[in-house]
């Protein structure tokens, strides 16, 4: 099948992005920021137009999927819906965007934290790079009933990054969790009523062990009658 030209204008930005992508950009190829603008220079945040196709199933990666690439370069991963074609163009109604009230009721609800790792708006990661920016990612659930949604939870934009594609079992989870013996169940339960768990004092030392050179691993192993059998 022959595809329209994505210089064609009565294209929108998004359309004519998609066709640029499939027939000069290629599936598995990189490109930059400065080649998309040269290509639109006339298409107002085209940056965005690109996003938008990731609501269609579009993967095009960057740095913070595939560490490979640098800040300026994208992958174009895999193809999505065929937006040039009439009726494919929509976003899935639970793709569309959120109002800001509703960001706000998400925010309040998720305590304004990121739900994977704790940080805060505008604070700084450990690695003291950049601050943290919270946004709303949108998690698949299977739910225990065997259908699938999609919720909205806060995340950094590592952490959404990190997590993108990953469906949530929630039938499985909550199996996983009433096999817990009771009074597991009771400390787990403590856990989610304070939204907060205190690592105990064997994690916290396994964790410095793990960070230890092998002399001192082994050191730590002999010590504590942990070492080969011989």
């Amino acid at each position: 099948m022959t595809l329209p030209s994505w210089q064609d204008k009565k294209f929108g930005g998004m359309i004519r992005a998609a066709l640029w992508l499939e027939t000069e950009v290629k599936l598995g190829n990189t490109f930059t920021k400065a080649a998309l603008r040269q290509a639109f220079p006339e298409v107002t945040q085209i940056d965005r137009r690109i996003r938008d196709l990731r609501d269609r199933g579009w993967q095009i990666d960057t740095s913070r999927h595939d560490p490979s690439l640098s800040q300026d370069e994208q992958r174009y991963v895999k193809r999505g819906a065929p937006v040039w074609i009439s009726g494919h163009a929509k976003a899935p109604e639970h793709k569309s965007s959120l109002s800001a009230a509703q960001r706000t009721r998400i925010h309040q609800a998720d305590g304004y934290l990121c739900r994977a790792c704790g940080i805060g708006a505008g604070e700084t990661y450990e690695d003291g790079i950049e601050q943290a920016f919270l946004n709303i990612a949108r998690r698949k659930v299977l739910l225990a009933d065997g259908t699938s949604t999609v919720q909205y939870v806060t995340n950094c934009r590592r952490c959404a990054s990190g997590a993108s594609g990953h469906e949530v079992d929630l039938g499985d989870l909550l199996a996983r969790i009433q096999s817990l013996a009771p009074l597991e169940r009771e400390v787990f339960a403590g856990w989610i009523r304070n939204d907060h768990r205190e690592r105990s004092l064997m994690e916290r030392l396994w964790g410095e062990f793990r960070t230890l050179p092998e002399e001192s691993r082994l050191a730590i192993a002999s010590a504590v009658g942990a070492g080969s059998e011989q």
